[in-house]
Formats: C-alpha cells, sequence, structure tokens
C-alpha cells in the first residue's frame, strides 16, 4: 500500500448510500469506515464520513453520505442527489419490498441529475442470513442487467463480505465516467452512456 499524498493533492468523490430503512446502510457505511460491525444506530439520522482510500493505487477522499431511508424522509432525497457522484442502491436480501422499491431511487436519481446513466452500483445486503433470504442472486443481477450497473453481494457482519469492494467499485465508475468524458471513444466499465438525456423526441433509449 502506497502513503497517500497531502489532502489539496486528493480527489474528494461524494459517494451516497441510498435505500429503503432496515436494509443495512449504516451498517454497510460504518463497516466501512470504522471497520465495525454495528446494530444498533438511528435509522433516521442521516451521517457523512469522511475517508482516505486507495483504490488501484490512487489515494482519494471518500464523503459518504449515509442517508435515512423512511419515507418521511423522503423530501430530501433530491437535495444529496443533486450532490453525490456515485450511488449505492442497496436493498436487503431478506426483504423483496425493499428489492421493488429500489427501482424508485434508480429512477429518481436519473431524473435529479438528467441523465440516462449515472455511476451506480446494485448492492445485496445481508447475504449472510441464508435462512431468511427471498431475494435471489438471479432476480439481482437481472436487474443490475437491465440498468446496465454492477451489481455485488454484501453482509457487515464480521467477518464483513465485499463492503470495501462495493465503495471501491462505485469510485471506479466515477473515474471511468471521467474518463470517458475526456474521451468519448473509450468504451465503459458498464456499457452505459455518461450523457445528458436528450428531448423525448429524440433520445434513444440506452437502459435495457
Amino acid at each position: 500500500m502506497s502513503k497517500h499524498p497531502n489532502d489539496e493533492k486528493l480527489i474528494t468523490y461524494k459517494l451516497v448510500v441510498v435505500g429503503d430503512g432496515g436494509v443495512g446502510k449504516s451498517a454497510i457505511t460504518i463497516q466501512f469506515v470504522q471497520k465495525m460491525f454495528v446494530t444498533d444506530y438511528d435509522p433516521t439520522i442521516e451521517d457523512s464520513y469522511f475517508v482516505h482510500s486507495e483504490v488501484d493505487g490512487i489515494w482519494c477522499i471518500l464523503d459518504v453520505l449515509d442517508t435515512a431511508g423512511q419515507e418521511e424522509f423522503s423530501a430530501m432525497r433530491e437535495q444529496y442527489m443533486r450532490k453525490g457522484d456515485g450511488f449505492l442502491l442497496v436493498y436487503s436480501v431478506t426483504d423483496p419490498q425493499s428489492f421493488a422499491n429500489i427501482s424508485h431511487f434508480y429512477t429518481q436519481i436519473l431524473r435529479v441529475k438528467d441523465r440516462d446513466a449515472y455511476p451506480m452500483l446494485l448492492v445485496a445486503n445481508k447475504v449472510d442470513l441464508l435462512h431468511l433470504r427471498k431475494v435471489s442472486e438471479e432476480e439481482g443481477r437481472e436487474l443490475a442487467a437491465k440498468w446496465r450497473i454492477p451489481y455485488i453481494e454484501t453482509s457487515a457482519k464480521d467477518p464483513p463480505l465485499n463492503i470495501d469492494a462495493a465503495f471501491h467499485e462505485v469510485v471506479r465508475i466515477i473515474r471511468d465516467q471521467t474518463s470517458r468524458e475526456r474521451n468519448p471513444n473509450k468504451k465503459s466499465r458498464n456499457d452505459g452512456k455518461w450523457t445528458k438525456r436528450k428531448p423525448p423526441s429524440a433520445r434513444r433509449c440506452v437502459i435495457s
């Protein structure tokens, strides 16, 4: 692991963790930032964390926002969606309704950003609860393929599964977007097109 440079030389990425209440957003975030598993936290509080992270040999600062998933806080969503550079769309594999509802977050992000695609990762959480699982890996992968975004399965419970990998993957997607904007001919990691939406009469759907 290389030594990270001074903060003023580092790029900061704002990552936003979204999804219904109770899917484990705070557990994922705290496991990533503090390397500990928590079960007792206030699900109505939005917390922001700053962490230095090395992704593919390049240091950066991650500003991670753990959002409140309750419906009464939905009015705040557009505010943090406008600021986010990348999003982790989290659902619980034990809760089919959270899986169904994640589509609302996906759609709202694209609407707020006015894009056909944006850096997002579909996160199937709580996969350690095998006996309670109700949403299959196949269902998750099919949805991710439909949206043309990556898919990952996670567990924040010790020992954690794919927690660091999830956040690092979003950073890679953001970097890929930046690279594509500088070089439009470069192939995307997820085949999405990080472009502003065209007028409805001319826009070609790129999400399948």
